[in-house]
Protein backbone atom coordinates (compact mmCIF):
# COMPACT_ATOMS: atom_id res chain seq x y z
CA UNK A 1 0.00 0.00 0.00
CA UNK A 2 2.12 2.79 -1.44
CA UNK A 3 1.53 6.48 -1.79
CA UNK A 4 0.49 7.52 -4.47
CA UNK A 5 0.97 10.78 -5.97
CA UNK A 6 -1.08 14.11 -5.21
CA UNK A 7 -2.29 15.71 -8.15
CA UNK A 8 -5.03 18.55 -7.14
CA UNK A 9 -6.59 18.93 -10.61
CA UNK A 10 -6.94 16.22 -12.62
CA UNK A 11 -6.71 16.18 -16.77
CA UNK A 12 -9.53 16.61 -18.68
CA UNK A 13 -11.41 13.46 -19.07
CA UNK A 14 -14.12 11.83 -21.74
CA UNK A 15 -17.16 11.27 -19.29
CA UNK A 16 -17.06 7.45 -19.96
CA UNK A 17 -13.67 7.46 -18.68
CA UNK A 18 -14.71 9.23 -15.55
CA UNK A 19 -17.78 7.18 -15.19
CA UNK A 20 -15.18 4.00 -14.99
CA UNK A 21 -13.04 6.04 -12.39
CA UNK A 22 -15.98 6.43 -10.29
CA UNK A 23 -17.02 2.61 -10.37
CA UNK A 24 -13.07 2.14 -9.47
CA UNK A 25 -12.90 4.50 -6.52
CA UNK A 26 -15.80 2.60 -5.01
CA UNK A 27 -14.64 -1.19 -6.15
CA UNK A 28 -13.50 -2.24 -2.62
CA UNK A 29 -10.01 -3.84 -2.54
CA UNK A 30 -10.05 -7.48 -2.30
CA UNK A 31 -7.69 -8.30 1.04
CA UNK A 32 -7.45 -7.23 4.48
CA UNK A 33 -4.53 -5.65 6.26
CA UNK A 34 -2.83 -6.03 9.21
CA UNK A 35 -1.54 -3.21 11.01
CA UNK A 36 0.69 -4.59 13.98
CA UNK A 37 3.23 -4.18 15.98
CA UNK A 38 1.73 -0.98 17.47
CA UNK A 39 0.98 0.42 21.20
CA UNK A 40 -2.39 0.71 20.52
CA UNK A 41 -5.41 3.22 22.02
CA UNK A 42 -8.97 3.39 21.74
CA UNK A 43 -12.32 3.70 23.76
CA UNK A 44 -15.12 1.66 23.66
CA UNK A 45 -18.43 3.04 23.58
CA UNK A 46 -18.93 2.80 27.57
CA UNK A 47 -15.78 5.29 28.05
CA UNK A 48 -13.13 2.57 28.80
CA UNK A 49 -9.84 2.91 27.23
CA UNK A 50 -8.52 -0.23 25.76
CA UNK A 51 -5.24 -1.18 24.88
CA UNK A 52 -3.87 -3.20 21.60
CA UNK A 53 -0.87 -4.32 19.92
CA UNK A 54 -2.72 -4.71 16.50
CA UNK A 55 -5.31 -4.47 14.54
CA UNK A 56 -6.93 -6.11 11.20
CA UNK A 57 -8.82 -4.24 8.71
CA UNK A 58 -11.11 -5.22 6.40
CA UNK A 59 -11.66 -4.89 2.78
CA UNK A 60 -14.39 -2.35 3.08
CA UNK A 61 -12.19 -0.07 5.10
CA UNK A 62 -13.61 -1.00 8.67
CA UNK A 63 -11.80 -2.60 12.02
CA UNK A 64 -12.50 -6.13 12.02
CA UNK A 65 -10.78 -7.08 14.82
CA UNK A 66 -8.10 -5.82 17.61
CA UNK A 67 -5.57 -8.15 19.15
CA UNK A 68 -4.13 -7.69 22.55
CA UNK A 69 -0.16 -7.84 23.39
CA UNK A 70 0.76 -11.33 23.18
CA UNK A 71 -2.62 -12.46 21.11
CA UNK A 72 -1.81 -14.59 17.62
CA UNK A 73 -2.55 -12.67 14.54
CA UNK A 74 -3.85 -13.74 11.08
CA UNK A 75 -0.50 -14.95 8.97
CA UNK A 76 -1.80 -15.24 6.04
CA UNK A 77 -2.65 -11.25 4.99
CA UNK A 78 -2.20 -9.77 1.57
CA UNK A 79 -1.66 -6.14 3.22
CA UNK A 80 0.81 -5.75 6.27
CA UNK A 81 1.70 -2.84 7.82
CA UNK A 82 4.40 -2.76 10.71
CA UNK A 83 3.67 -0.24 12.74
CA UNK A 84 7.29 0.39 14.24
CA UNK A 85 6.04 0.28 18.02
CA UNK A 86 4.71 3.41 17.60
CA UNK A 87 1.69 4.48 18.99
CA UNK A 88 -1.72 3.95 17.50
CA UNK A 89 -5.09 5.98 18.42
CA UNK A 90 -8.83 6.52 16.39
CA UNK A 91 -8.44 9.57 13.59
CA UNK A 92 -8.89 12.97 15.64
CA UNK A 93 -12.37 14.71 15.26
CA UNK A 94 -12.76 18.13 15.42
CA UNK A 95 -15.50 18.88 16.44
CA UNK A 96 -15.89 22.28 15.35
CA UNK A 97 -14.15 24.11 12.34
CA UNK A 98 -14.36 26.14 8.94
CA UNK A 99 -12.85 23.88 6.68
CA UNK A 100 -12.91 26.50 3.56
CA UNK A 101 -11.73 29.57 5.68
CA UNK A 102 -8.92 27.26 7.21
CA UNK A 103 -7.42 26.71 3.26
CA UNK A 104 -8.38 30.42 2.34
CA UNK A 105 -5.93 31.58 5.67
CA UNK A 106 -3.00 29.63 4.58
CA UNK A 107 -3.27 31.24 1.03
CA UNK A 108 -3.87 34.77 1.89
CA UNK A 109 -2.44 37.20 4.24
CA UNK A 110 -2.03 35.66 7.75
CA UNK A 111 -1.47 38.27 10.50
CA UNK A 112 -2.24 35.29 13.61
CA UNK A 113 1.38 35.73 14.49
CA UNK A 114 2.50 39.56 14.77
CA UNK A 115 2.91 40.66 17.84
CA UNK A 116 2.25 44.78 17.53
CA UNK A 117 0.39 46.91 15.00
CA UNK A 118 3.55 47.79 13.95
CA UNK A 119 4.28 44.49 12.97
CA UNK A 120 1.05 43.50 11.97
CA UNK A 121 1.66 46.78 9.24
CA UNK A 122 4.66 46.11 8.15
CA UNK A 123 3.70 42.56 7.12
CA UNK A 124 1.02 43.90 5.23
CA UNK A 125 2.77 46.63 3.14
CA UNK A 126 5.30 43.39 2.69
CA UNK A 127 2.36 41.14 1.19
CA UNK A 128 1.18 44.15 -1.32
CA UNK A 129 4.27 44.19 -2.27
CA UNK A 130 5.53 41.05 -3.64
CA UNK A 131 1.94 39.97 -4.44
CA UNK A 132 0.84 42.88 -6.88
CA UNK A 133 -2.70 40.31 -7.88
CA UNK A 134 -5.47 40.42 -7.52
CA UNK A 135 -6.45 43.70 -6.56
CA UNK A 136 -8.31 43.32 -3.28
CA UNK A 137 -5.52 42.58 -0.43
CA UNK A 138 -7.82 40.16 1.91
CA UNK A 139 -6.79 38.66 4.87
CA UNK A 140 -7.30 37.90 8.78
CA UNK A 141 -6.05 36.77 12.03
CA UNK A 142 -5.14 40.38 13.68
CA UNK A 143 -5.76 41.02 17.72
CA UNK A 144 -5.58 44.42 19.21
CA UNK A 145 -5.70 42.42 22.43
CA UNK A 146 -2.37 40.53 21.34
CA UNK A 147 -1.29 43.24 20.23
CA UNK A 148 -1.44 45.53 23.52
CA UNK A 149 -2.98 48.04 21.77
CA UNK A 150 -5.85 48.49 23.75
CA UNK A 151 -8.31 49.54 20.79
CA UNK A 152 -9.44 48.52 17.62
CA UNK A 153 -7.30 49.48 14.83
CA UNK A 154 -8.05 52.40 12.50
CA UNK A 155 -8.28 52.62 8.68
CA UNK A 156 -6.19 55.65 8.81
CA UNK A 157 -3.43 53.03 10.36
CA UNK A 158 -4.45 50.64 7.39
CA UNK A 159 -3.69 53.36 4.91
CA UNK A 160 0.18 53.72 6.08
CA UNK A 161 0.55 50.31 4.53
CA UNK A 162 -1.75 50.06 1.61
CA UNK A 163 -3.65 52.98 0.25
CA UNK A 164 -4.29 52.45 -3.09
CA UNK A 165 -5.43 48.75 -2.58
CA UNK A 166 -8.81 48.31 -1.32
CA UNK A 167 -7.50 46.32 1.69
CA UNK A 168 -10.28 44.15 4.25
CA UNK A 169 -8.81 41.94 6.68
CA UNK A 170 -11.04 39.64 9.33
CA UNK A 171 -10.02 40.01 13.05
CA UNK A 172 -8.86 36.86 14.52
CA UNK A 173 -12.44 34.98 15.75
CA UNK A 174 -14.21 36.38 12.40
CA UNK A 175 -16.55 38.38 14.18
CA UNK A 176 -14.81 41.67 13.15
CA UNK A 177 -13.17 43.08 9.95
CA UNK A 178 -10.73 45.79 9.36
CA UNK A 179 -10.85 48.11 6.15
CA UNK A 180 -8.85 51.05 4.41
CA UNK A 181 -10.43 53.96 3.50
CA UNK A 182 -10.60 52.95 -0.41
CA UNK A 183 -12.45 49.58 0.67
CA UNK A 184 -14.85 51.90 2.33
CA UNK A 185 -15.10 54.03 -0.53
CA UNK A 186 -15.64 51.08 -3.21
CA UNK A 187 -18.39 49.40 -0.51
CA UNK A 188 -20.56 52.97 -0.67
CA UNK A 189 -19.77 53.35 3.11
CA UNK A 190 -19.80 57.23 4.50
CA UNK A 191 -20.72 58.77 7.90
CA UNK A 192 -24.89 58.21 6.71
CA UNK A 193 -23.86 54.39 6.63
CA UNK A 194 -25.99 52.69 9.16
CA UNK A 195 -24.83 49.10 10.76
CA UNK A 196 -27.29 46.45 10.24
CA UNK A 197 -29.36 44.65 12.83
CA UNK A 198 -27.09 42.31 14.59
CA UNK A 199 -23.64 44.45 13.38
CA UNK A 200 -21.86 47.50 14.74
CA UNK A 201 -19.81 50.31 12.84
CA UNK A 202 -17.19 51.35 15.06
CA UNK A 203 -16.62 55.36 14.86
CA UNK A 204 -13.66 57.70 14.77
CA UNK A 205 -16.20 60.75 15.63
CA UNK A 206 -18.71 60.72 13.44
CA UNK A 207 -17.09 58.96 10.74
CA UNK A 208 -16.49 55.07 10.43
CA UNK A 209 -13.55 54.22 12.02
CA UNK A 210 -12.51 51.08 9.51
CA UNK A 211 -13.99 48.18 12.07
CA UNK A 212 -16.89 46.21 11.33
CA UNK A 213 -18.02 43.93 13.95
CA UNK A 214 -20.56 40.85 12.74
CA UNK A 215 -23.25 42.00 10.22
CA UNK A 216 -21.84 45.17 9.68
CA UNK A 217 -18.68 43.16 7.86
CA UNK A 218 -21.41 42.56 4.93
CA UNK A 219 -21.17 46.23 4.12
CA UNK A 220 -17.59 45.30 2.63
CA UNK A 221 -17.60 41.69 2.33
CA UNK A 222 -20.21 42.12 -0.75
CA UNK A 223 -18.40 43.93 -2.64
CA UNK A 224 -15.16 41.90 -2.20
CA UNK A 225 -14.85 39.58 -5.67
CA UNK A 226 -14.97 35.93 -5.13
CA UNK A 227 -12.25 33.27 -5.95
CA UNK A 228 -12.25 31.44 -8.66
CA UNK A 229 -13.53 27.56 -9.08
CA UNK A 230 -9.97 26.46 -8.88
CA UNK A 231 -8.80 28.78 -6.36
CA UNK A 232 -11.90 27.47 -3.53
CA UNK A 233 -10.28 23.82 -4.75
CA UNK A 234 -6.91 24.76 -3.79
CA UNK A 235 -8.00 26.35 -0.33
CA UNK A 236 -9.75 22.81 0.06
CA UNK A 237 -6.60 21.20 -0.69
CA UNK A 238 -5.07 22.63 1.59
CA UNK A 239 -7.36 23.05 4.40
CA UNK A 240 -6.98 18.95 4.10
CA UNK A 241 -3.41 18.73 3.80
CA UNK A 242 -3.38 20.68 7.02
CA UNK A 243 -6.08 18.76 8.96
CA UNK A 244 -4.40 15.11 8.27
CA UNK A 245 -0.92 16.72 9.15
CA UNK A 246 -2.45 16.71 12.94
CA UNK A 247 -4.25 13.73 12.79
CA UNK A 248 -7.34 14.82 12.15
CA UNK A 249 -9.51 12.63 10.19
CA UNK A 250 -12.96 13.88 10.41
CA UNK A 251 -14.43 17.43 11.15
CA UNK A 252 -17.43 19.17 11.26
CA UNK A 253 -17.53 22.19 9.07
CA UNK A 254 -19.79 24.70 10.84
CA UNK A 255 -21.26 26.95 8.14
CA UNK A 256 -21.14 25.77 4.91
CA UNK A 257 -22.50 28.08 2.06
CA UNK A 258 -23.49 26.38 -1.06
CA UNK A 259 -20.68 27.53 -2.74
CA UNK A 260 -18.87 25.45 -0.04
CA UNK A 261 -20.82 22.03 -0.58
CA UNK A 262 -20.08 22.39 -4.37
CA UNK A 263 -16.40 22.66 -3.75
CA UNK A 264 -17.20 19.61 -1.33
CA UNK A 265 -18.62 17.47 -4.09
CA UNK A 266 -16.23 18.11 -6.83
CA UNK A 267 -13.45 16.98 -4.61
CA UNK A 268 -15.57 13.86 -4.02
CA UNK A 269 -16.49 13.01 -7.36
CA UNK A 270 -12.73 13.51 -8.89
CA UNK A 271 -11.58 11.20 -6.16
CA UNK A 272 -10.01 14.22 -3.99
CA UNK A 273 -12.03 14.24 -0.67
CA UNK A 274 -9.68 12.58 2.21
CA UNK A 275 -10.98 14.13 5.31
CA UNK A 276 -14.27 13.46 6.29
CA UNK A 277 -16.55 16.29 6.83
CA UNK A 278 -19.86 16.58 9.02
CA UNK A 279 -21.53 19.57 7.38
CA UNK A 280 -23.32 21.85 9.41
CA UNK A 281 -25.29 24.45 6.95
CA UNK A 282 -24.80 28.57 6.72
CA UNK A 283 -28.58 28.96 8.03
CA UNK A 284 -31.44 27.58 6.82
CA UNK A 285 -31.74 28.87 3.65
CA UNK A 286 -28.45 26.80 2.47
CA UNK A 287 -29.72 23.88 4.10
CA UNK A 288 -32.73 23.13 2.47
CA UNK A 289 -31.10 24.84 -0.73
CA UNK A 290 -28.58 21.63 -0.38
CA UNK A 291 -30.41 18.77 1.54
CA UNK A 292 -34.32 19.77 1.01
CA UNK A 293 -36.22 18.08 2.99
CA UNK A 294 -33.95 15.96 5.15
CA UNK A 295 -30.24 15.08 6.10
CA UNK A 296 -28.24 14.02 3.11
CA UNK A 297 -26.68 9.91 3.00
CA UNK A 298 -22.81 9.80 4.16
CA UNK A 299 -21.51 10.12 0.51
CA UNK A 300 -18.29 9.29 -0.93
CA UNK A 301 -17.79 6.36 0.95
CA UNK A 302 -18.79 7.84 4.94
CA UNK A 303 -16.94 11.09 3.57
CA UNK A 304 -19.19 13.97 3.41
CA UNK A 305 -22.93 14.52 4.73
CA UNK A 306 -25.13 17.27 6.00
CA UNK A 307 -26.92 16.82 8.49
CA UNK A 308 -27.95 19.98 10.39
CA UNK A 309 -27.71 23.50 10.01
CA UNK A 310 -25.21 26.44 12.25
CA UNK A 311 -27.21 29.49 13.60
CA UNK A 312 -25.75 32.42 15.41
CA UNK A 313 -27.31 34.34 18.53
CA UNK A 314 -23.99 36.49 19.13
CA UNK A 315 -20.40 37.62 18.32
CA UNK A 316 -17.14 37.37 20.25
CA UNK A 317 -15.69 38.25 23.43
CA UNK A 318 -12.81 39.83 21.63
CA UNK A 319 -15.07 42.50 19.55
CA UNK A 320 -17.22 42.64 22.32
CA UNK A 321 -20.34 41.05 20.54
CA UNK A 322 -20.69 38.26 22.63
CA UNK A 323 -24.03 39.24 24.54
CA UNK A 324 -24.24 39.36 27.80
CA UNK A 325 -26.51 39.72 30.75
CA UNK A 326 -25.02 42.61 32.34
CA UNK A 327 -23.01 44.95 31.13
CA UNK A 328 -18.82 44.60 29.85
CA UNK A 329 -16.56 45.04 32.39
CA UNK A 330 -14.34 46.87 30.78
CA UNK A 331 -17.39 48.94 28.71
CA UNK A 332 -19.70 49.89 30.45
CA UNK A 333 -22.18 50.68 27.58
CA UNK A 334 -22.46 47.49 25.65
CA UNK A 335 -23.77 44.11 26.46
CA UNK A 336 -22.65 42.42 23.05
CA UNK A 337 -25.15 42.21 19.88
CA UNK A 338 -28.19 39.63 19.96
CA UNK A 339 -27.93 38.37 16.40
CA UNK A 340 -31.62 36.60 16.43
CA UNK A 341 -34.25 37.82 18.71
CA UNK A 342 -35.95 34.30 20.61
CA UNK A 343 -38.87 34.60 17.76
CA UNK A 344 -36.60 34.55 15.24
CA UNK A 345 -34.19 31.63 16.67
CA UNK A 346 -37.16 29.27 17.38
CA UNK A 347 -38.72 29.86 14.12
CA UNK A 348 -35.60 28.96 12.36
CA UNK A 349 -34.20 25.92 14.66
CA UNK A 350 -38.13 24.67 14.18
CA UNK A 351 -37.57 24.99 10.54
CA UNK A 352 -34.60 22.98 10.71
CA UNK A 353 -35.97 20.36 12.91
CA UNK A 354 -39.93 19.70 11.28
CA UNK A 355 -37.48 17.80 9.10
CA UNK A 356 -35.02 15.85 11.22
CA UNK A 357 -31.75 18.88 10.80
CA UNK A 358 -29.89 19.06 13.92
CA UNK A 359 -29.54 22.15 14.89
CA UNK A 360 -25.99 24.11 16.54
CA UNK A 361 -26.13 27.14 17.63
CA UNK A 362 -23.13 29.56 18.13
CA UNK A 363 -23.54 30.61 21.84
CA UNK A 364 -20.85 32.48 23.36
CA UNK A 365 -22.24 35.34 25.89
CA UNK A 366 -23.78 34.06 28.93
CA UNK A 367 -27.14 35.69 27.73
CA UNK A 368 -27.02 34.02 24.60
CA UNK A 369 -26.40 30.88 26.02
CA UNK A 370 -29.62 31.14 28.55
CA UNK A 371 -31.59 32.25 25.64
CA UNK A 372 -30.58 29.27 23.33
CA UNK A 373 -30.92 26.53 26.22
CA UNK A 374 -34.50 28.25 26.42
CA UNK A 375 -35.43 28.03 23.38
CA UNK A 376 -33.83 23.79 22.93
CA UNK A 377 -35.96 23.35 26.46
CA UNK A 378 -39.03 24.79 24.39
CA UNK A 379 -37.99 23.02 20.82
CA UNK A 380 -37.66 19.10 22.47
CA UNK A 381 -41.55 19.46 23.66
CA UNK A 382 -42.44 19.28 20.17
CA UNK A 383 -39.21 17.51 18.71
CA UNK A 384 -39.37 14.54 20.15
CA UNK A 385 -36.31 11.69 20.01
CA UNK A 386 -32.86 12.14 19.56
CA UNK A 387 -32.14 15.23 18.77
CA UNK A 388 -28.94 16.36 19.74
CA UNK A 389 -29.41 19.88 20.27
CA UNK A 390 -25.70 21.49 20.36
CA UNK A 391 -24.03 24.68 21.76
CA UNK A 392 -20.97 25.88 19.95
CA UNK A 393 -18.47 27.43 22.33
CA UNK A 394 -20.87 27.54 25.20
CA UNK A 395 -18.22 30.36 26.70
CA UNK A 396 -19.05 32.30 29.18
CA UNK A 397 -22.40 30.11 31.19
CA UNK A 398 -24.09 32.08 34.37
CA UNK A 399 -23.44 28.92 36.65
CA UNK A 400 -27.43 28.93 37.27
CA UNK A 401 -27.73 28.19 34.01
CA UNK A 402 -25.05 25.08 34.29
CA UNK A 403 -27.50 22.14 35.12
CA UNK A 404 -29.89 23.27 32.12
CA UNK A 405 -27.21 21.38 29.73
CA UNK A 406 -27.34 18.33 31.09
CA UNK A 407 -31.48 18.05 31.24
CA UNK A 408 -32.18 17.57 27.35
CA UNK A 409 -29.23 15.84 26.38
CA UNK A 410 -27.36 18.55 24.67
CA UNK A 411 -24.11 18.77 23.71
CA UNK A 412 -21.76 21.02 24.79
CA UNK A 413 -19.41 21.83 21.54
CA UNK A 414 -15.94 23.91 23.19
CA UNK A 415 -12.63 24.53 21.83
CA UNK A 416 -9.99 23.97 25.10
CA UNK A 417 -7.44 26.59 23.31
CA UNK A 418 -10.15 29.63 23.75
CA UNK A 419 -9.79 29.22 27.32
CA UNK A 420 -5.69 29.47 26.80
CA UNK A 421 -5.89 32.44 24.61
CA UNK A 422 -8.38 34.25 25.91
CA UNK A 423 -7.88 33.83 29.39
CA UNK A 424 -6.74 37.75 30.17
CA UNK A 425 -8.49 39.46 27.76
CA UNK A 426 -11.98 37.65 29.41
CA UNK A 427 -11.03 38.84 32.90
CA UNK A 428 -10.80 42.04 31.36
CA UNK A 429 -13.92 41.78 29.50
CA UNK A 430 -16.28 40.28 32.31
CA UNK A 431 -14.18 40.51 36.02
CA UNK A 432 -13.34 38.51 38.29
CA UNK A 433 -16.82 38.07 39.83
CA UNK A 434 -18.32 36.53 36.32
CA UNK A 435 -15.89 33.66 35.94
CA UNK A 436 -17.34 31.17 37.46
CA UNK A 437 -18.95 29.41 34.09
CA UNK A 438 -16.58 30.42 31.76
CA UNK A 439 -15.11 27.39 29.66
CA UNK A 440 -16.52 25.30 32.74
CA UNK A 441 -15.75 22.02 31.09
CA UNK A 442 -15.25 20.16 33.84
CA UNK A 443 -19.00 21.53 35.21
CA UNK A 444 -20.43 20.48 31.70
CA UNK A 445 -19.64 16.81 32.44
CA UNK A 446 -20.98 16.70 36.19
CA UNK A 447 -24.27 18.89 34.79
CA UNK A 448 -24.63 15.70 32.20
CA UNK A 449 -24.10 17.67 29.12
CA UNK A 450 -21.74 15.35 26.26
CA UNK A 451 -18.64 17.32 25.58
CA UNK A 452 -17.50 17.30 22.20
CA UNK A 453 -14.21 19.53 21.79
CA UNK A 454 -12.66 20.69 18.45
CA UNK A 455 -10.44 23.84 18.00
CA UNK A 456 -12.62 26.38 16.02
CA UNK A 457 -10.09 26.69 13.28
CA UNK A 458 -8.82 28.63 11.63
CA UNK A 459 -9.87 30.82 14.59
CA UNK A 460 -7.06 28.55 16.52
CA UNK A 461 -4.54 25.92 15.27
CA UNK A 462 -6.44 22.90 14.70
CA UNK A 463 -3.53 20.88 16.72
CA UNK A 464 -5.23 18.67 18.99
CA UNK A 465 -2.29 17.69 21.26
CA UNK A 466 -1.77 21.32 22.18
CA UNK A 467 -5.66 21.56 23.02
CA UNK A 468 -5.48 18.01 25.11
CA UNK A 469 -2.78 19.55 26.98
CA UNK A 470 -4.84 22.59 27.78
CA UNK A 471 -8.12 20.75 28.64
CA UNK A 472 -5.83 18.52 31.12
CA UNK A 473 -3.97 21.53 32.66
CA UNK A 474 -5.71 24.67 32.04
CA UNK A 475 -2.32 26.40 31.38
CA UNK A 476 -0.93 27.34 28.08
CA UNK A 477 2.11 26.52 26.33
CA UNK A 478 4.13 28.76 29.04
CA UNK A 479 2.82 26.73 31.58
CA UNK A 480 0.70 30.07 32.79
CA UNK A 481 -0.92 30.29 35.04
CA UNK A 482 0.92 28.56 37.90
CA UNK A 483 -1.71 25.37 39.07
CA UNK A 484 -4.05 26.27 35.95
CA UNK A 485 -6.91 29.22 34.99
CA UNK A 486 -10.13 28.35 37.25
CA UNK A 487 -8.65 24.95 38.04
CA UNK A 488 -11.56 23.16 39.00
CA UNK A 489 -12.70 22.81 35.56
CA UNK A 490 -10.16 20.51 34.13
CA UNK A 491 -11.19 17.22 33.04
CA UNK A 492 -8.96 14.27 32.67
CA UNK A 493 -6.69 13.36 29.25
CA UNK A 494 -8.97 10.39 28.81
CA UNK A 495 -12.22 12.86 29.12
CA UNK A 496 -10.29 15.14 27.06
CA UNK A 497 -9.39 12.67 24.39
CA UNK A 498 -13.11 10.91 24.57
CA UNK A 499 -14.37 14.69 23.31
CA UNK A 500 -12.03 14.73 20.74
CA UNK A 501 -13.18 11.21 19.04
CA UNK A 502 -15.96 9.53 20.69
CA UNK A 503 -17.98 12.23 21.72
CA UNK A 504 -17.37 14.33 18.63
CA UNK A 505 -18.48 11.47 16.88
CA UNK A 506 -21.60 11.48 18.92
CA UNK A 507 -22.30 14.92 18.52
CA UNK A 508 -22.30 14.52 15.00
CA UNK A 509 -24.23 11.28 14.59
CA UNK A 510 -21.53 9.43 13.78
CA UNK A 511 -20.93 6.92 16.58
CA UNK A 512 -21.93 4.05 14.32
CA UNK A 513 -18.53 4.34 12.18
CA UNK A 514 -16.47 6.75 13.66
CA UNK A 515 -14.39 8.10 16.74
CA UNK A 516 -13.39 4.70 17.86
CA UNK A 517 -11.16 1.49 16.78
CA UNK A 518 -13.75 -0.85 17.67
CA UNK A 519 -14.68 -3.59 15.29
CA UNK A 520 -17.57 -2.57 12.90
CA UNK A 521 -15.60 0.80 12.91
CA UNK A 522 -14.03 3.03 10.02
CA UNK A 523 -10.20 2.57 10.46
CA UNK A 524 -9.26 5.71 10.69
CA UNK A 525 -6.57 6.26 12.94
CA UNK A 526 -3.13 8.23 13.49
CA UNK A 527 0.71 6.43 14.44
CA UNK A 528 2.31 9.46 16.68
CA UNK A 529 6.44 9.88 17.95
CA UNK A 530 5.09 9.88 21.46
CA UNK A 531 2.41 8.13 23.69
CA UNK A 532 -0.10 11.06 24.55
CA UNK A 533 -1.59 8.88 27.22
CA UNK A 534 1.35 8.98 29.67
CA UNK A 535 3.65 12.39 28.03
CA UNK A 536 3.82 15.13 30.93
CA UNK A 537 2.02 18.09 29.14
CA UNK A 538 4.57 19.84 27.82
CA UNK A 539 5.61 16.91 25.71
CA UNK A 540 2.14 16.29 24.78
CA UNK A 541 2.12 19.55 23.07
CA UNK A 542 5.28 18.46 21.47
CA UNK A 543 3.48 15.75 19.52
CA UNK A 544 4.13 15.27 16.29
CA UNK A 545 1.55 13.16 14.18
CA UNK A 546 3.63 10.38 11.58
CA UNK A 547 1.24 8.82 9.61
CA UNK A 548 -2.68 9.48 9.15
CA UNK A 549 -4.65 6.85 7.88
CA UNK A 550 -8.40 6.89 6.32
CA UNK A 551 -10.74 4.32 5.93
CA UNK A 552 -8.14 1.86 5.89
CA UNK A 553 -5.49 4.07 3.45
CA UNK A 554 -2.63 6.00 3.82
CA UNK A 555 -3.52 9.37 3.54
CA UNK A 556 -0.52 11.96 4.99
CA UNK A 557 2.48 10.50 6.34
CA UNK A 558 5.25 13.44 7.38
CA UNK A 559 7.53 12.23 4.85
CA UNK A 560 5.76 12.35 1.37
CA UNK A 561 2.96 14.54 2.58
CA UNK A 562 -0.20 13.84 1.16
CA UNK A 563 -1.17 10.15 -0.30
CA UNK A 564 -3.87 8.57 -1.74
CA UNK A 565 -7.34 7.27 0.02
CA UNK A 566 -9.46 5.35 -1.88
CA UNK A 567 -8.58 1.66 -2.90
CA UNK A 568 -8.32 2.26 -6.85
CA UNK A 569 -5.43 4.71 -5.83
CA UNK A 570 -3.63 2.16 -3.39
CA UNK A 571 -2.21 -1.31 -4.64
CA UNK A 572 -0.21 -4.54 -2.79
CA UNK A 573 2.44 -3.90 -0.89
CA UNK A 574 5.61 -5.89 0.48
CA UNK A 575 5.55 -6.57 4.14
CA UNK A 576 6.69 -3.40 5.77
Amino acid sequence: MHSSQFRPYPAPMHRSLLALLALLLAAPAAADTMVSNVNGYTLTQAGAVQRFSAMLVGPDGRVKQLFAAGQRTPRRTQFRVNGQGRTLIPGIIDAHGHVMGLGAQALQLDLSETTSLADALSKISAYAAANPTPRWIVGRGWNQEKWGLGRFPTAAELDRAVANRPVYLERVDGHAGWANSLAMREAGITAATAAPSGGRIEKDGAQPSGIFVDAAAELVTRVIPAPLPRQRDEQLATAQRLLLSQGITATADMGTTVNDWTVFRRAGDYGRLRVRIMSYAAGVEPLLAVAGSGPTPWLYGSRLKMGGVKLYLDGALGSRGAYLKAPYADAPGQRGLQLLTDTELKNLASRASMDGFQVAAHAIGDAANANLLGAFEELANTYGGDRRWRVEHAQVVDPADLPRFGRRGIIASMQPVHQTSDRTMAEARLGPGRLGGAYAWNSMLRAGSRLAFGSDYPVESPNPFVALAAAATRTDPANQPAGGWQPQERVTFAQAFAAFTTGAAYAGFAEDRLGSLEPGRLADFVLLDRDPFTATPDNLRRTQVQETWVGGYKAWDRTNGVAGTTPAQASPSPRR
